[in-house]
């Protein structure tokens, strides 16, 4: 019983093909909820039209636009199945993604969570990964922190990883999965299904990347501070937060005394100062 859950605003062209793609899955879903975040396009009547004889029923869910983390929670809460994959609408996903990954995780049961290889295209071209970007198994903890490496249309989770970890946080308006896999990481193990099974679509200025490109280390911070407050860390994780912390405030505070913004600066350069690791 896999629910898939898919968030949306105003991209009723690439939602199309994503829809596709779950529909073409070899082993279906049981049910695909899309929750439309405040579209103001032709979505509503994209989606009636591509349900009308669906082989899985397609549920539609809309809300004010409150973002991605917000979208992406409400489907978790009305999902059914005991398994949930999410896909963002400007991605789509390969005939055997769901059967591949479910049945690695019906093999490996002790794994509350999977993820999968993605091929990434830049303006319908395809691109090259680096070595940094490929994706780990295991312990993802330390990885985790400097970006997010879990490519969140590659995902699968039991659904109660929520139950034990909370949901997305709303706070945030882009970075909500690299928050989410910090809580995840501290404690369990990331089941890589090593196939390239998930299509990532890049280099669109409507991308949460691209609008918040400048201050995506900003919501970083906020999540690592958040995770070192709460108190939760062995001694060896608060440390490396702590380091990771640092690291992110000294750039950040550097950059932005350069362009212009020294009081931001300053304040992220005191708040490096305060966590930095004090001599023995």
């Amino acid at each position: 019983m896999i629910s898939v859950i898919i968030p949306t605003y105003n991209r009723v062209v690439l939602l199309e093909r994503a829809i596709r793609s779950v529909l073409a899955q070899r082993h279906p879903c049981c049910e695909l909820i899309i929750v439309d975040d405040g579209s103001n396009d032709t979505t509503a009547e994209m989606v009636a039209r591509l349900s009308v004889g669906a082989t899985v029923p397609i549920r539609y869910l809309t809300q004010e636009n409150r973002g991605a983390a917000a979208a992406r929670n409400l489907g978790i809460q009305t999902a059914t199945g005991s398994l949930l994959a999410f896909l963002d609408s400007d991605d789509w996903w390969l005939p055997d993604k769901l059967g591949l990954q479910q049945a690695a995780m019906a093999a490996a049961p002790r794994y509350t969570i999977s993820h999968t290889r993605e091929i990434w295209y830049r303006r319908g071209q395809r691109v090259n990964q680096k070595k940094k970007h490929d994706p780990p198994h295991g312990d993802i903890f330390a990885a985790s922190l400097r970006m997010c490496v879990v490519g969140m249309s590659t995902v699968m989770v039991r659904r109660d990883l929520f139950d034990r970890y909370g949901l997305f946080d709303e706070q945030l308006p882009c970075c909500e999965d690299y928050d989410l896999w910090l809580r995840v990481g501290r404690r369990e193990m990331f089941l890589l299904v090593s196939h390239a099974l998930t299509a990532k679509s890049g280099g669109r200025p409507d991308q949460l990347s691209a609008i918040h490109r400048l201050g995506m280390d900003v919501h970083r911070i906020h999540s690592l501070r958040k995770i070192l407050a709460s108190g939760v860390l062995d001694p060896e994780q608060r440390r490396l937060v702590q380091n990771e912390l640092v690291r992110k405030c000294m750039i950040y505070g550097q950059g932005c005394c350069k362009h212009g913004r020294p009081d931001e600066g300053a304040s992220y350069l005191a708040l490096a100062a305060q966590n930095h690791p004090q001599p023995e």
